[in-house]
C-alpha cells in the first residue's frame, strides 16, 4: 500500500463537505457516508474513518472539532459512516459488521464517488485509518480482516459481537489497538481477549489496553488512539522515506 507524499500541490481553498448514499445490500438498511477534508494545497495523506456505535448516524463525526483538528495536522480527510441493520431475529448483534457482505464495499464505493465529486483522486485508494467505538470497532476489526492491504490501521474498542476469530496473516501485521472497560460486560470483556489473545499467538503485534473504572463508555480511548494513530503514521513514512526508523507498532506506540 503506498501513502502519497506529503504537500504535493492541488488546488483547494475551502473545505470540502459531500455526503453520499449506498443502495441497500445484504447486510445493510442503510449505508450513508459524509466526506470532509480540510481547506489548502496538498493532497490527502489518508482518510480516518469514523464508525459509530450500534445502528448509529455517525456522519455529523466529521464536523467536530477534535477530529477535524487532527485531520488538519496529519493531512487527512475524513469519513463519517451511518450503518444501520435489516429488521433481524437479534437486533443486538449487528450483522452490517460484516464488512466483506456489502457494507465494507459501499465504503470503497462512497470514497470513489467522494474522489470523483471533489475532483480528489487520491481519495479513492488512500490508506484507511478507523476509528470507532462499541459496533464501529467491530466493522474496524472486520474491515482489517477483509482488506487488509487498504488498513493503515483500526482500533477495536469495546464492542462485543464479532464474526472472525483467528485474523487472516495479512491482517495480523496491520497495526490495531483494543480497548476493554475493565467494568464492561464480561461478554464484552471475554470476546475481545479471546481474539487478541488467539491472534497474538498468531504472531499479531497488536496494543490492549484495559481502561480501569471505565465500562461500555468510550472513557479515554480517544485520546488514545489518536496517539496510537500518530506513532503509526510516524513509522510508515519513516519506512517509505527510507529513514531506518522502527516501523512495527509496539516499536512506536
Amino acid at each position: 500500500m503506498e501513502i502519497p507524499a506529503a504537500n504535493t500541490p492541488t488546488p483547494s481553498d475551502r473545505d470540502i463537505l459531500r455526503d453520499v448514499d449506498q443502495p441497500a445490500s445484504l447486510t445493510c438498511a442503510v449505508a450513508a457516508f459524509r466526506f470532509w477534508r480540510p481547506a489548502g494545497p496538498g493532497i490527502s495523506r489518508g482518510i480516518l474513518v469514523l464508525v459509530p456505535g450500534a445502528n448509529g448516524d455517525g456522519r455529523a463525526m466529521v464536523m467536530e472539532p477534535v477530529w477535524q483538528d487532527y485531520a488538519r495536522r496529519q493531512q487527512l480527510a475524513l469519513v463519517g459512516c451511518y450503518f444501520k441493520d435489516h429488521l433481524h431475529a437479534n437486533m443486538n448483534v449487528e450483522e452490517y459488521c460484516r464488512a466483506g457482505a456489502g457494507s465494507g464495499a459501499a465504503l470503497l464505493t462512497a470514497l470513489q464517488q467522494f474522489a470523483d465529486q471533489a475532483q480528489r483522486p487520491e481519495v479513492a485508494t488512500a490508506p484507511l485509518l478507523f476509528w470507532g467505538h462499541s459496533a464501529g470497532g467491530q466493522f474496524n476489526y472486520e474491515f482489517a480482516c477483509w482488506q487488509p492491504e487498504r488498513v493503515l490501521a483500526f482500533v477495536v474498542n469495546k464492542g462485543g459481537y464479532y464474526y472472525t476469530h483467528l485474523a487472516p496473516a495479512a491482517t495480523r501485521q496491520v497495526p490495531g489497538i483494543f480497548f476493554i472497560g475493565a467494568n464492561d460486560a464480561e461478554f464484552r470483556v471475554a470476546s475481545i481477549r479471546g481474539i487478541f489473545a488467539v491472534n497474538q499467538s498468531a504472531g499479531a503485534g497488536w496494543k490492549l489496553v484495559i481502561e480501569p473504572n471505565t465500562g461500555h463508555e468510550e472513557g479515554e480511548s480517544r485520546e488514545q488512539a489518536l496517539r496510537f494513530f500518530d506513532g503509526v503514521i510516524t513509522a510508515r513514512f519513516a519506512q517509505a522515506n527510507g529513514s531506518g526508523q522502527p516501523s512495527s507498532l509496539v516499536e512506536q506506540f
